[in-house]
């Protein structure tokens, strides 16, 4: 078995409104200028990058923004243009919630299962509900369309719909799996969220529920002997890691983790060394990398990938290699005696300015030869076909956005031909997504 990322591709709409609390990164920039053609082609350089590794590669399309359905369900009729103008003037604040290009951060559209852990022997994937924030809490209806028609033989695939919105699930984002290798059965382990100290001292929320975790967990056909539900740090919430992805990355055997992930760190480790033989822990100490800076650089919202040769390779943003006590770290990790022996670093600015790095940006999925044969093609990425969505996005991508241009009929209009271009460029009938 071989392990695909499907990554988003950064839609027309990306702006800057601020919308997710907890996310720093977000709420620092809010109001500042986009650029979302930058932050595109930005997104298909660290795609192109991971194929020159000899990794397998997808993708994921941007939802439709504005999203003029979800502003009807609110009230607002019309054609799209009245209700955007309707909800510009009535509850801009709904405008730019419909506006968010945030499904670029496909470590949120599902949690997926690989066959071999699973009850049935298929892969399955559960849909996100994101509904702890407003702007994320659209996503999933288109989420699982692409997801349908992406993986829609029944005979290796199984993907189920979001949960009821009650259960905050943010889908892979707070999820884990340790294995030998892709192809073995593995240990999954879902993070979920809950403050336990001092009442009134939690500022930000908590997103994945522990029994969000649990239902997809069932869902999944996952036996108690392959799966691990543990909590997340109160300081690692408060310091701003809204998803356990920004705290931990699993590939494999390699767990590379902050030392302050996690509630009961010992508890976590254990377990993982007991079910996943040869399991090996990468911790940075806390007294040398504090969670703010882990944080603020997303040294851990990076991709920890096998390449082809075996050894494994960290995906990096660029921020990691400007502080320096976090490269030095770094060098260390490299040089020592684990299967980490390449550090890659992608420019993924404008993503990491709205709060999401290079793991933000993917999905993965280990699939066997012949249900990687089963997926639609349309969703899997080469050089020409990166070469061809290179050139609608040079076109059609706005090359910036301030705040104010989110009530222009002029940008309603140009995101949506954006889209429908990219649509047709790789081959989707109007209507089909």
């Amino acid at each position: 078995m071989r392990e695909i990322n499907f990554d988003g591709l950064v839609g027309p709409s990306h702006n800057y409104s601020g919308l997710s609390l907890g996310n720093i990164a977000s709420a620092t920039n809010a109001g500042a200028v986009s650029a979302p053609r930058k932050a595109a082609l930005q997104g298909i350089g660290k795609m192109r990058r991971m194929l020159d590794l000899g990794l397998l590669q997808g993708l994921l399309l941007p939802h439709a923004r504005p999203d003029a359905d979800w502003l009807r369900k609110l009230g607002f009729s019309g054609d799209d243009a009245a209700v955007f103008r309707a909800a510009c003037r009535q509850e801009p604040a709904l405008l730019r919630n419909a506006f968010s290009a945030s499904a670029m951060w496909t470590a949120n559209a599902a949690t997926v299962s690989p066959a071999p852990d699973t009850a049935d022997g298929r892969c399955h994937f559960s849909v996100a509900n994101l509904s702890t924030m407003l702007h994320r809490s659209i996503e999933h209806e288109q989420t699982l369309r692409q997801l349908r028609l992406a993986f829609a033989d029944e005979r290796f695939f199984a993907v189920h719909p979001a949960l009821p919105a009650g259960l905050g699930d943010e889908g892979a984002a707070n999820f884990m799996r340790l294995v030998g290798s892709h192809g073995e059965r593995g240990l999954e382990v879902f993070v979920y969220g809950e403050f336990q100290g001092e009442k009134g001292a939690q500022p930000f929320p908590a997103r994945q529920h522990r029994a969000a975790s649990a239902a997809v967990a069932r869902r999944h056909g996952l036996t108690e002997a392959d799966l691990a539900i543990v909590r997340q740090s109160d300081a690692a919430i408060a310091s701003g890691a809204f998803h356990n992805d920004v705290v931990a990355v699993a590939n494999e055997n390699v767990l590379f983790t902050h030392e302050q992930a996690f509630a009961d760190r010992e508890a976590v480790h254990r377990i993982i060394r007991e079910r996943v033989p040869g399991a090996i822990i990468i911790e940075a100490p806390a007294a040398r990398i504090g969670l703010d800076q882990a944080i603020r650089t997303y040294l851990f919202n990076s991709q920890l990938v096998t390449l082809p040769d075996g050894d494994m390779a960290l995906i990096l943003p660029g921020e990691t290699r400007e502080a320096p006590d976090v490269w030095s770290w770094l060098e260390e990790v490299r040089q020592a005696d684990n299967p980490i022996r390449r550090l890659e670093v992608v420019d993924v600015r404008e993503s990491m300015r709205n709060g999401g790095g290079p793991a933000c940006l993917r999905l993965r999925a280990a699939v066997s030869e012949e249900a990687r044969a089963a997926i639609d093609p349309r969703f899997m990425l080469d050089e020409q076909t990166c070469d061809r969505i290179e050139a609608v996005i040079e076109r059609e991508w706005p090359e910036r956005i301030s705040p104010a241009d989110l009530g222009e009929p002029d940008l309603w209009h140009r995101c949506h031909v954006a889209r429908g271009a990219l649509l047709s460029a790789l081959g989707f009938a109007p209507g089909e997504l």
